[in-house]
């Protein structure tokens, strides 16, 4: 008690609050991301430039890094496809269980991505349960590029649902039954009405489920077979670099993936913060509405 009593006179002492939360958070960042990026690069540019650029356009490095592009752009482009229409299904439709649904959602990021890939390969191995419809489609989904992007899709496929979903609850329903009215389709509200207000948090989804696919590991080592010009993504052939003892080009090929999510999270919090001042419905003139609906027929 005593020491809470005297705890809480040091928090509500004037002037305590702006310095030490300041030093709070800028030790939080210096410690726990600036020292490991910096320990990262420094590693990485250990030999100088050339040395990195030769790290990483070794073939294996290069044939990895443009997987990795690959499939993490394809989990992207389907997460944020999927994910809008998920969230729309749960902003609009009152289904039975949607409180459940609406928290599976979530499951991504509490469960541990070794359990998403086992998951991904109890579905798709010879004795699983959708083995004889991919075998009697031809389709090869473990150990092959589907199989990855299946398993990246079940840890990114929260980021656009979650961006996604508050911005259609907070749409109002009146402008969209006023468009109808008018005379509106269904494609010419959801392009004119609905899409300018959810696009900013579509994108920062995909975005965030690029960045996010970028370095997963847990889920891909499982599923790909890890199969090396083949399937072989730039997390594992990183850690395959650390195991046989070259830090350095583990370093140089990290460091390219660091720098790639750091710019995409900038881009991606620019867009939140143009929406969060731009959050507000857009403004319809039923005029217009009725005049471009007109024009159209």
């Amino acid at each position: 008690m005593r020491f809470g009593g005297r705890l809480g006179k040091l928090l509500n002492a004037p002037g305590f609050h702006r310095p030490a939360l300041r030093s709070l958070a800028l030790g939080y960042l210096l410690i726990l991301i600036v020292l490991p990026a910096g320990g990262l690069a420094w590693s990485a540019l250990a030999h100088g430039p050339g040395a990195l650029w030769k790290y990483v356009t070794h073939p294996e490095a290069l044939a990895a890094l443009k997987l990795t592009f690959v499939v993490a752009t394809a989990a992207a482009l389907l997460s944020a496809v999927l994910g809008t229409i998920a969230a729309f299904a749960l902003a609009r439709f009152r289904v039975p269980g949607r409180t459940v649904l609406d928290a599976v959602v979530d499951l991504p990021f509490v469960v541990p991505t070794a359990v998403g890939g086992l998951m991904v390969f109890a579905l798709y191995a010879p004795t699983g349960p959708l083995a004889g419809t991919t075998s009697a489609l031809g389709l090869e989904i473990l150990y092959a590029k589907p199989g990855i992007v299946l398993a990246l899709m079940f840890v990114t496929f929260p980021f656009t649902i979650r961006a996604v979903q508050p911005l259609i609850e907070g749409l109002d329903v009146a402008v969209e039954e006023a468009a109808a009215t008018l005379g509106a389709t269904r494609h010419q509200t959801f392009r004119w009405i609905v899409w300018p207000s959810i696009a900013r948090g579509v994108a920062t989804g995909a975005l965030l489920s690029f960045a996010r696919a970028l370095g997963e590991f847990g889920t891909i080592v499982i599923v790909s077979g890890n199969l090396p010009y083949k399937t072989k993504v730039a997390s594992v052939y990183i850690y395959g670099e650390v195991e046989s003892g070259r830090p350095e080009s583990a370093a140089a090929v990290s460091l390219v993936l660091v720098l790639l999510s750091a710019g995409l999270l900038l881009v991606s919090d620019r867009l939140l913060h143009r929406r969060r001042r731009g959050s507000r419905a857009p403004v319809v003139e039923t005029g217009t509405v009725g005049a471009s609906t007109g024009a159209r027929r």
